[in-house]
């Protein structure tokens, strides 16, 4: 019986990763729950699931969940704080980091500082705080499993193999919904149509990082931390069908991949459950129905956005953090209806611009550089909003 630990339980991988609990209750149980606004869900999950803590961000949001359950309330907990108890519960044997944006970081690195196994979905975790959380991994002996798709995917095509016989880690992306559209008509775009992913169902943040492109340089951040590979050795390859979740290719020519029809339960259940795999009950992939499979290279003049994540981990030290956070107020901003789609990468280079790079010495280094880099993308957004747009 593996004991779990799930910050950010209301979020898609969350709720997919109690899903799998659910159909495996002799191998899980769920000890620690945390979400944000979302108390109706997380009433539901407390109900089904039993946890003995849970927390959220707010007092308020606490006290009207301990109003709701009455006698059924674990002990329920906010704010960091929070966060953190329910991260290093001493019963946890396994956290699994899905809380989405800069958020995670620190309640990850507190479970990684008290010897936790991270299923990690938070991707920001390792683009904003790669060198301090490797290292810590590293020096407390505890695992990273991987949940993300694409670097699953690699984590899996790797294994049984050396690291010294890699030549290439190969990202694939969907091109999101703007893949094909002339970048003419992309000024214009609206939160709607950004949010119409054609083949994953992804929460509004991840949605338009898909269709910027930025979720995919997030990714190739982490995957230069989690795998420890230079990042002239990664690349991404647009795979509009979404089948083949990443691969690896070797030294003596070898590419080796991994496949499956898109859905998050796969990567999470094997980071759950590694080394061994659970019977999932999804469809499987049917090879004869698929009548072909591409790739293209990226046009960083349409997804500006990924080549700036490549520039700032060229950078490296705390510029990663900067255009996380950039990126993040960004996104909102365009998703508040302030700024047009296009202008999301205008105003993270903006502010990497005005950023005095850092090195990462502590994880207080990251948050300073991360607030920062918030004020500062405020007000590029503000003086972008200001100029208006016609469409």
């Amino acid at each position: 019986m593996k004991k779990l630990g799930i910050l950010g339980s209301t979020g898609s991988i969350g709720v997919s990763t109690l899903e799998i609990v659910a159909d495996f209750p002799d191998q899980f149980e769920v000890v620690t729950l945390t979400a944000g606004n979302n108390l109706t869900r997380l009433e539901e999950q407390i109900r089904r699931f039993r946890p003995k803590m849970v927390a959220v961000i707010s007092p308020e949001g606490a006290e009207t969940l301990r109003r709701r359950l009455g006698a059924d309330a674990p002990e329920i907990l906010s704010g960091v704080e929070g966060l953190v108890a329910c991260a290093c519960d001493p019963d946890i044997d396994m956290i699994v980091s899905a809380i989405v944006g800069a958020a995670g970081l620190v309640p990850t690195m507190a479970a990684i500082e008290s010897g936790k196994d991270v299923a990690l979905a938070n991707k920001e975790t390792l683009v904003t705080a790669g060198p301090l959380v490797t290292a810590a991994v590293k020096r407390l002996g505890v695992r990273l499993f991987p949940v993300d798709s694409e670097h699953s995917a690699i984590f899996q095509s790797m294994e049984g193999h050396r690291m010294d016989n890699v030549r290439r880690l190969i990202l694939t992306a969907s091109g999101g919904p703007f893949r094909n559209r002339p970048l003419a008509e992309m000024r214009c775009v609206t939160p709607a149509d950004a949010l119409a992913h054609p083949n994953w169902s992804m929460g509004r943040k991840i949605s338009i990082d898909s269709a910027t492109m930025m979720n995919k340089g997030l990714e190739v951040i982490e995957a230069r931390w989690l795998f420890d590979v230079l990042p002239e050795r990664i690349a991404v390859h647009i795979h509009p069908q979404s089948i083949v979740h990443s691969l690896v290719e070797y030294i003596d020519g070898a590419v080796i991949a991994q496949l499956g029809i898109p859905d998050m339960k796969t990567p999470i259940a094997y980071a759950l459950s590694h080394p061994h795999r659970l019977p999932l009950n999804l469809p499987p992939l049917d090879l004869c129905g698929l009548r072909n499979l591409t790739f293209d290279e990226p046009d960083l003049e349409r997804f500006p956005c990924l080549g700036l994540a490549y520039e700032a981990l060229a950078m490296g030290g705390t510029a990663p953090a900067v255009l996380n956070a950039a990126n993040e107020v960004a996104v909102e901003a365009f998703l508040n209806g302030e700024i047009p789609f296009l202008e999301i990468a205008s105003v993270i280079r903006a502010t990497l611009a005005e950023h005095e790079v850092k090195n990462l010495e502590h994880i207080d280094e990251v948050l300073r550089a991360d607030l920062w880099a918030r004020k500062q993308a405020r007000q590029v957004a503000v003086k972008i909003a200001g100029r208006g747009q016609a469409c």
